[in-house]
């Protein structure tokens, strides 16, 4: 059966699951457009920044439709797509059908919540097995976490990354050579940009 991308996302913005297959038909296709990303995805101005969504995909639902949907307006999700709400599937499956079909109107970087162990604890790998009874959509989605951009320079004046910044990282080449399609190392300068959130009552790193 032919993947319809078209149909699959009025599925999905009606909050309707996709079966496994489908949903493996759509990794494949979206790691293809993410492998030819580059580590800092230039994003141009205006764009609307949104930051963690955590499975809620009616707050989603509303975001496209107070924003405007895509591709009229030019998203910047900025990671922690999945965990904790109820509706990780449905949340990220919606949003790699709007990257897979607008590749340039929305840009989708990587959060902490976007790696194997972390989803193994807070919630996305049961809600997986939970809906599809095995990890095959799980396994599916954390192997394209592996794939998205780790940063993004807006306008080419801003940047924008999930967490914070790393102290072993002074230039945007170096970001641009750090090695991203694994799991989310422990410590190091991905763990940084994911993990090192900026705190008012400390100063340095």
């Amino acid at each position: 059966m032919p993947f319809d991308v078209e149909a699959a996302t009025e599925k999905a913005l009606n909050c309707q699951l996709l079966d496994s297959r489908t949903t493996k038909a759509l990794c494949e296709r979206l790691r293809l457009v993410l492998a030819k990303e580059c580590n800092v995805k230039a994003v141009p101005a205006p764009v609307t920044v949104v930051g963690d969504v955590h499975g809620q995909v009616f707050d989603l639902l509303e975001l496209f439709h107070i924003g405007g949907p895509v591709p009229h307006t030019n998203y910047l999700f900025l990671g922690d797509y999945v965990d904790r709400g109820p509706f990780s599937v449905e949340t990220i499956m919606l949003l790699a059908l709007l990257k897979l079909s607008h590749p340039e109107r929305i840009t989708l970087l990587r959060g902490n919540h976007e790696s194997r162990q972390i989803t193994q604890v807070y919630g996305f790998y049961a809600e997986c097995v939970r809906k599809y009874g095995d990890a095959t959509v799980w396994q599916c989605f954390t192997e394209l976490f592996d794939y998205l951009p780790i940063a993004a320079s807006i306008g080419g004046s801003i940047l924008a990354v999930h967490g914070g910044l790393s102290p072993s990282l002074h230039h945007l080449d170096q970001i641009r050579l750090l090695d991203r399609f694994a799991e989310i190392p422990h410590d190091g300068p991905l763990a940084d940009l994911m993990w090192s959130d900026p705190d008012p009552d400390r100063l340095g790193f």
